[in-house]
């Protein structure tokens, strides 16, 4: 008989089992569903609701059963739906009837609450820890190129050169916000649901201040109703994982480009690279493409959850079922793409000289030519329009901008010097971009020293 089949005439139909049944992938929460148990068993101990003896024998039946889980003995069925009832069950049979007073005070609504609840604060640690790896790639790389002047690109098209390092940090610089957004949804995911009970709490005197202790939360739900129905957390974690997805899809993107006969720029090691069964020379980028491509699945799962509970009466309903599968999935998805795109970076090859070659002869200073005039007091808008016009005269002669004569500099506008030839390499160009933020040497220095003290002080302090 199911643990809750006192008032049934009939046996579950067999595919109404199967169907119902989430133990097929909840059963990744027995670790948080046996500390949870084992708090709320030590409180309602602690408040007279069990007896001394009761509360041990229910401790060591719940200890073994994590042995069993650990060890790989214990049996998973449809029969018993979801890893609460399966605990259960397994307790009743280990230690009798007395195993049947765990579930006191408390429903599955709040009990599977607080297990995700866990779930996502450990999760959201991991994924802590491998944003701060994958940073630290990106910032190494960086430091070992900090030199080296690569295109910068508007619209796909050749816009400004750049230092490559500063093109590196801007994706440090997202990880950060995703990082912030992370902590923030840890933060939110740090209330004890336990004790709402099915939706309006309990007649038992329990002790939820005891239970939040013991599992290491700061804050409890104050409304029951909420405490059940809240998804809120799932939902930040998912969109959280949704945007960090984004931003290593638009660097997936960019790595298969760069590595591209037609680029150049960048060569991906052999360990993270495959082949093709028919091309014998072919190299592809499959890791990058697979992140892009993994993408898509972690924004639907954003999507499904939304939709699930956007048309959700309070409190419990059992289309709450479906956060778990989509949790479960990006989070297994996240944690897979950070650890081996951390590994690719480290490993990634860069063409420093095709860069810098690729930057040249590209009319990518014509802004500094620009800027010149402005600062010798032509209004820009006319000092764009005179170096659109030097632009069209050198794509007339399939010249660039760095074959033109100070003669012919002059000729468009006489505002030009002798110092204006000097505005017209890439090195120059990139130099003369100071301001906070920008792609200057000095201050890309300053943004990798700053970026390295983040990441030694979040490892110091075990963030």
């Amino acid at each position: 008989m199911k643990l809750w089949g006192g008032r049934f005439r009939k046996e579950t139909a067999a595919e109404v089992d199967d169907f119902n049944a989430s133990i097929g992938f909840d059963q990744r929460l027995w670790e948080e569903d046996i500390a949870g148990s084992l708090a709320h068993v030590k409180m309602l101990a602690q408040v007279g609701v069990l007896t001394a003896e009761e509360a041990a024998a229910i401790t060591r039946g719940l200890e073994e059963i994590r042995a069993e889980i650990k060890s790989g003995a214990f049996t998973f069925s449809p029969e018993y739906e979801d890893i609460h009832m399966h605990i259960e069950h397994r307790l009743i049979e280990k230690i009798g009837p007395v195993g049947g007073k765990v579930h006191t005070a408390r429903s599955r609504n709040d009990q599977v609450a607080l297990d995700t609840h866990l779930w996502v604060k450990r999760r959201v640690d991991t994924v802590l820890a491998l944003i701060t790896d994958f940073q630290s790639a990106l910032v190494a790389k960086a430091r070992q190129h900090q030199a080296a002047v690569i295109p910068g690109y508007t619209h796909l098209q050749h816009a400004q050169p750049i230092l490559f390092a500063h093109h590196l940090l801007a994706y440090f610089e997202m990880l950060e916000r995703d990082r912030a957004r992370f902590l923030g949804c840890r933060e939110r995911a740090d209330l004890l649901p336990l004790g709402a009970g099915a939706l309006a709490g309990t007649t038992f005197p329990i002790d939820r201040e005891l239970v939040a202790r013991e599992l290491g939360f700061k804050a409890l739900y104050e409304n029951s109703l909420d405490a059940v129905s809240d998804r809120d957390y799932i939902v930040e974690f998912l969109a959280a994982s949704a945007l960090l997805m984004v931003h290593l899809s638009r660097l997936a993107e960019e790595l298969v480009l760069w590595s591209s006969r037609e680029f150049g720029f960048i060569e991906l090691d052999d360990a993270y690279s495959t082949g093709s069964s028919i091309m014998p020379q072919k190299k592809n980028p499959d890791v990058p493409e697979l992140v892009r491509g993994k993408t898509g699945r972690v924004v639907g799962h954003l999507t499904a959850l939304l939709t699930v509970l956007k048309g959700l009466p309070l409190a419990y309903n059992k289309d709450l079922q479906e956060d778990k599968e989509a949790l479960f999935d990006s989070a297994d998805t996240v944690c897979a793409v950070l650890r081996v795109f951390t590994g690719l970076i480290a490993a990634l090859k860069v063409n420093e000289e095709r860069m810098l070659a690729a930057a040249r002869g590209d009319f990518s200073t014509a802004t500094d030519l620009a800027d010149y005039l402005a600062r010798r007091g032509l209004p820009f808008r006319e000092a764009h329009a005179v170096v659109g016009r030097l632009v069209q005269q050198c794509l007339a002669a399939g010249k660039t901008l760095e074959d033109l004569t100070l003669e012919e500099l002059q000729a468009a506008s006489p505002l030009f010097g002798p110092d204006a030839m000097a505005a017209l390499t890439v090195e120059a160009s990139v130099a003369a971009r100071t301001s906070r933020g920008g792609t200057a040497p000095a201050q890309v220095a300053a943004a990798l020293a700053r970026a390295e003290e983040f990441l030694a002080a979040r490892r110091r302090d075990g963030k």
